[in-house]
């Protein structure tokens, strides 16, 4: 094992000298992984790869300090190591926590949770600050990520939620909504229902109020379906326009020089690759296409 090539800049090796600095000093800005290592200790090469992926998570909030017990026997000693591998944690000047032997990756970052913010908590901080500025466009992705990214907690649930309703995508938001538990209804959870509600109730300017009219008189004329599913987009109803052009592209892929197909490939960029809406009409094109 080569203990001087380190693959990332929170990743050093710890001497004597640099103890001091690397860990103690250190563990009042980051939270300091020390790992006590061999040449000969195999269970320490299977280890340490799983602690550099992790260190490499967290730039920021962690060290990964390597220490070479043959190398280095006083430090060892002084740490108290008595069995090869040794990781302990250090916050704030003091070994907090730590394990002996080889563990799996699952339990290191089950006990690394207790220490280190979660990697996705930067994204929820700035896309509150998105929701703060009502920035609702930019906010989504970021939302949705976190949403995934946390296990869908209930408090990202219902800023998603909030988000998807600003933007009048109504039908999300209450889908989203309708799996937060009751006992995880807060005063958020409240806010996201009373926009959801508000933006029901106020949905339909009387420009689609009347294409809806002339759709609903005569659902065979492409121009009003076409004319109904500009105007469902422009007011954030982005499902219900595309499922109508959708519809004409499939009676006429000739309609206006393929105005509809081109309208539904410029409504599916404008959401985002990752967005769940345009993944799904992404792959009723692509079936109608191919």
């Amino acid at each position: 094992m080569n203990d001087s090539l380190n693959t990332a800049a929170n990743i050093v090796d710890v001497t004597a000298e640099t103890a001091q600095q690397l860990v103690i000093d250190a563990s009042f800005e980051k939270l300091v992984i020390v790992d006590f290592w061999a040449d000969w200790c195999e269970p320490c090469k299977n280890l340490m790869p799983v602690l550099e992926k992790i260190a490499g998570e967290y730039p920021d909030s962690v060290l990964l300090a390597k220490i070479n017990a043959d190398d280095q026997q006083m430090l060892a000693s002084q740490f108290g190591v008595r069995s090869l591998p040794t990781v302990m944690l250090v916050k704030d000047g003091q070994p907090v926590d730590g394990f002996t032997g080889a563990q799996p990756e699952p339990q290191i970052r089950e006990m690394l949770d207790k220490y280190v913010p979660k990697a996705w908590e930067a994204d929820l901080q700035q896309a509150k600050a998105l929701l703060d500025e009502a920035n609702y466009t930019e906010a989504l992705p970021l939302l949705r990520q976190v949403h995934e990214e946390s296990g869908q907690l209930p408090l990202v649930t219902s800023m998603l939620a909030l988000c998807f309703a600003e933007l009048n995508r109504t039908d999300e938001a209450e889908a989203l909504l309708a799996t937060v538990k009751m006992v995880d209804q807060d005063a958020l959870y409240q806010q996201a229902l009373s926009v959801l509600e508000l933006k029901k109730q106020s949905a339909g300017s009387p420009e689609l109020e009347k294409l809806q009219a002339d759709y609903d008189a005569d659902p065979a004329n492409m121009d009003v379906a076409y004319a109904l599913a500009l105007q469902l987009n422009e007011e954030g109803q982005h499902k219900g326009a595309l499922e109508l052009l959708l519809d004409i592209f499939k009676r006429d892929r000739t309609f206006q020089d393929g105005a509809p197909r081109k309208a539904i490939t410029d409504i599916l960029a404008a959401l985002g690759k990752g967005d769940p809406l345009a993944v799904e009409y992404q792959r009723k094109l692509f079936t109608l296409l191919y």
